[in-house]
């Protein structure tokens, strides 16, 4: 071997050695910048607004209180001990149990009433009903009046006078045709022979508009929103990233998805963390809020915001649009009050965003 091919052969051992260790040194750079990103003490507007707001509340709430015993206290008098009198301790506040809503309602679903000319016990309309749960894509329900009068969703061990059969007339993909409609009535027909029933079957040329007009609905009112919070620099790191999102309060479900809890089971907006082709490193957070199956009341958009401009100041990033371009407070702000028009104009259609109703729609 030629002293120059030695030559050559231990150069390009050396490129091969520094391009390995500025490899190295990249992910060491990245995670290093996550890592005190989120270890400093930066305040964090979302949190630290919300706790501001709780710690300000209690003060005032104490404050009423104290004010209001020294109100009502007595003045010091010198009067004659009596005897303790033992009145019986206060009847303990009755919780309502929360009414859990029909599946079934006029504006989305077909209602097929179905009188009994006896009663009839749940386990029997249970299975009966089991080959009709679903038509196409679009589920079948049936509720029934109990002994008390009340209607409710069919369950074994009841026993009913009455019957209402339903099918969803619209979902995303479709709205009810003329052939599902007809395999719904062939159905409800045998299902009547065999419980006792007497159906008082709809028209179907008016059935199909009322589906026109639901699909029409779900395309016009199925809204998600999201913001972009961009890298600067180097791209971050997911094994130091994802940890750190769940500290400031994002929870993982079991397929993944980042989401931030509204308190309540449900959720306020979710997380999406745009992963490389390996998965290891990401250089865009997309924040999503699905408008309509939130309720307007949670002021989702604000604090999904709020939590963006928190990243953003964290991880030195830029908040921006999904075409890349920057989002100002101005612009964020305006959005915002297109999102409360959108919410009263779904409310002002028939259905409040984040109710049972819009989630059967949209969720």
């Amino acid at each position: 071997m030629s002293e120059l091919q030695v030559s050559l052969i231990a150069i390009g051992g050396a490129v091969i050695i520094g391009v390995l260790f500025y490899d190295k040194w990249r992910e060491w750079r990245a995670r290093k910048s996550v890592d005190s990103a989120f270890s400093s003490p930066h305040e964090d507007v979302l949190m630290g607004d919300l706790a501001q707001a709780a710690a300000q509340r209690e003060q005032v709430e104490t404050t009423s209180v104290i004010e209001s015993h020294e109100e009502v206290s007595p003045p010091e008098t010198e009067v004659e001990e009596e005897a303790p009198i033992h009145a019986p301790p206060p009847p303990a506040a009755r919780v309502e149990p929360a009414v859990k809503p029909l599946p079934l309602d006029e504006f989305i679903d077909c209602i097929i009433p179905m009188p009994l000319l006896g009663p009839v016990r749940g386990e029997k309309v249970v299975a009966a009903f089991q080959p009709l749960h679903l038509i196409g894509n679009k589920p079948v329900h049936v509720i029934g009046q109990n002994e008390t009068g009340d209607w409710e969703p069919v369950s074994v061990g009841g026993v009913y006078s009455s019957l209402k059969a339903g099918m969803q007339m619209a979902t995303r993909r479709s709205f009810i045709t003329e052939l599902e409609f007809s395999e719904l009535v062939a159905g409800i027909n045998q299902l009547s022979e065999d419980l006792g029933a007497e159906p008082e079957l709809p028209d179907m040329p008016e059935v199909m508009a009322r589906a026109r007009k639901v699909h029409q609905f779900i395309a016009e009112f199925d809204a998600k929103l999201s913001i972009n919070v961009e890298a600067r620099g180097a791209a971050w790191m997911m094994s130091t990233l994802r940890p750190a999102l769940q500290r400031m309060g994002m929870d993982q479900r079991p397929d993944g998805m980042l989401v931030m809890p509204d308190g309540e089971g449900g959720m306020l907006f979710s997380l999406s963390t745009n992963p490389s082709a390996s998965g290891e490193i990401s250089k865009l957070l997309t924040l999503l809020l699905p408008v309509s199956l939130v309720a307007p009341d949670r002021d989702a958009f604000t604090a999904m915001s709020a939590f963006a401009k928190s990243l953003s100041q964290r991880l030195t990033g830029g908040i921006v649009d999904d075409e890349g371009q920057p989002l100002s407070d101005d612009a964020l702000a305006a959005i915002g009050n297109e999102v409360r028009s959108f919410y009263t104009a779904m409310e002002e259609a028939g259905v409040t965003a984040g109710s049972h109703l819009a989630h059967r729609l949209f969720a």
